[in-house]
């Protein structure tokens, strides 16, 4: 995977974090740059560590499943992108509030994060040099997160469901990419 496809992966996976920060931002009477800031290293770390977890995971069975890691990769970022893409267009309506303490911090860093487990999974099959991708894809959320904050104090919902469909478009298309290369290139 090239450099550019690992921070497209961070923009895809930040978005579910881009959409919560919006409604912190939304929730907000006045913008609290130290909120804002707080959204981006919780939302920032947790999408460094999901991944990193997951291409443990996938390393450790790499060899009993090379065979087939490029359908994996393909499933797990179509389901992902997927879920994206279904849940913008939800009838549900996350209640937002503007609270960063810990408790709550860490339940929605945790809860946003989870697909980002999967693509490490995904970088252990595809040989990812893993530290700089993690720490790619964690500035790349935490910007995106923090303005996100901004976003949501001042346009409030009108971004939200856009964001999660690019969001999940972008993972479909990646995984769709490591499918067809390794199919008919033997990448």
């Amino acid at each position: 995977m090239s450099w550019f496809e690992i921070f497209l992966t961070g923009v895809g996976l930040s978005m579910d974090a881009f959409a919560v920060s919006i409604g912190k931002g939304l929730s907000m009477k006045t913008f609290n740059k130290a909120a804002a800031l707080t959204c981006g290293l919780w939302f920032g770390i947790f999408q460094a560590l999901m991944p990193l977890a997951g291409f443990m995971l996938g390393f450790r069975f790499q060899g009993v499943i090379r065979s087939i890691d490029h359908w994996i990769a393909f499933v797990l970022l179509a389901l992902i992108g997927g879920n994206m893409i279904r849940e913008a267009f939800s009838e549900e309506d996350d209640a937002a509030s503007d609270a960063v303490d810990v408790k709550t911090m860490f339940i929605l860093a945790v809860a946003t994060s989870i697909d980002a487990l999967a693509v490490g999974v995904t970088y252990a099959f595809l040989n990812v040099r893993i530290a700089p991708a993690v720490c790619l894809i964690g500035v790349t959320t935490f910007v995106i997160a923090t303005c996100g904050v901004a976003v949501g104090h001042l346009f409030g919902k009108k971004y939200e469901q856009r964001a999660e469909i690019f969001g999940g478009a972008i993972l479909i298309a990646i995984g769709l990419k490591i499918l067809l290369e390794h199919l008919f290139f033997g990448g």
